[in-house]
């Protein structure tokens, strides 16, 4: 039987759209991130918000994240992508606190309604890095997980993109920064909130810190003298370097009452051995935590800042809370979504913000 070039063109036609029918339905079977994670379970926590269950190797277990997705997210085709914002959370790991515990108001802000947010657990005081555990690795592989595990599945099957910016705050904040360090060109900008973000110039604070909670502090990344490398690659002040081209926002409270805090308000619950007999906290100090932040932005600060990086900092009278937190998130933001603007193949380009949107560009200070 002979075959006409019409006919044979029409066959191949029909090859080539069987090869991408069968590509299509590979790719959307092919669930799995690189590393074996998968999502189990997705569910509608309100408002434009979903969370998504995922079984994690890395953690051992499974583990939340909370989305809060832009407009057209639930019509999305195959392969629309969003700038993604991933916004962390602090020691409890508690990937629920940005949206329902710290009146953040994120849901409302006009200019995320461009942009995925994606806001993952942590487990308890996971400090955002695959544990040491005697040289043996293994759980919790925090880092692991959020950037081999979360970020695939994501940007394969959940409209993430490749315009990235990171913040967040106490252990969020060291999150951040340490992974944009880690990662050269992975995040566009990061901002931390009394960040955790010079852990070896207190490495005291970790071990009282983890002790008081029951766990074994040397896991985290060994003992600072015998493994002081390993503590040194997590640390966001020996990595400064790696963030000279990376717009950082850095910001704390002293420890001391401030605007944001009702009168009246309790010194933090006292944790045996955080304070250094060298270096006393002040006697103003009702935040010992907040005081240790200060001293560590302070400084990653400086480092930056002798570095040339572009880094805007705002340090004030105040305490390790959500108030400061919230304050500083919309107070950064205009800084996280100028970079997520810039030109790129994103297939959803975000707005500039608006003028009297109600932020504006974060300058170098020390006010209150």
């Amino acid at each position: 039987m002979s075959w006409s070039p019409a006919r044979l063109r029409l066959l191949l036609a029909f090859v080539i759209a069987d090869l991408l029918l069968l590509l299509v339905v590979s790719e959307a079977d092919a669930a799995p991130a690189p590393h074996g994670a998968r999502v189990v379970a997705e569910k509608q926590a309100g408002n434009r918000l979903v969370d998504l269950t995922i079984d994690s190797p890395a953690l051992g277990r499974t583990a939340k994240v909370r989305l809060l997705t832009p407009d057209g997210w639930e019509q999305r085709r195959h392969g629309a992508s969003w700038p993604t914002l991933y916004l962390l959370v602090g020691g409890d790991g508690n990937y629920r606190a940005w949206t329902e515990d710290y009146h953040s108001g994120i849901q409302d802000v006009p200019e995320l309604r461009d942009v995925l947010v994606v806001m993952p657990e942590m487990p308890l005081f996971g400090f955002y890095s695959d544990w040491f555990n005697a040289g043996a690795g293994g759980p919790p592989a925090v880092e692991t997980f959020h950037l081999e595990e979360v970020r695939p599945l994501l940007e394969r099957h959940y409209g993430a993109g490749t315009r990235r910016a990171a913040a967040g705050e106490s252990q969020g904040g060291f999150g951040a920064l340490s992974y944009a360090a880690r990662h050269p060109g992975l995040f566009r900008a990061v901002a931390s909130y009394s960040g955790f973000v010079h852990p070896l110039q207190h490495p005291h604070a970790i071990r009282a810190a983890m002790a008081y909670l029951g766990l074994d502090w040397k896991a985290l990344w060994g003992d600072p003298v015998a493994q002081r490398t390993n503590w040194q690659a997590h640390d966001p002040y020996y990595l400064a370097h790696r963030l000279r081209t990376t717009p950082v926002h850095l910001s704390s409270g002293d420890g001391t009452a401030g605007a944001l805090d009702p009168p009246g308000t309790e010194p933090d619950p006292e944790i045996p051995g955080l304070e250094d007999p060298a270096d006393p906290f002040p006697e103003e100090a009702i935040s010992p935590t907040e005081t240790l932040m200060y001293r560590e932005s302070r400084a990653l600060a400086d480092r930056l800042s002798a570095l040339g990086a572009p880094v805007t900092t705002h340090f004030y009278a105040g305490t390790h809370s959500p108030p400061y937190w919230v304050r500083e998130f919309h107070r950064s933001l205009p800084m996280l979504l100028g970079a997520l603007r810039e030109c790129s193949g994103e297939s959803h380009p975000l707005p500039m913000v608006k003028p009297g949107s109600g932020h504006s560009m974060v300058k170098p200070s020390t006010g209150g």
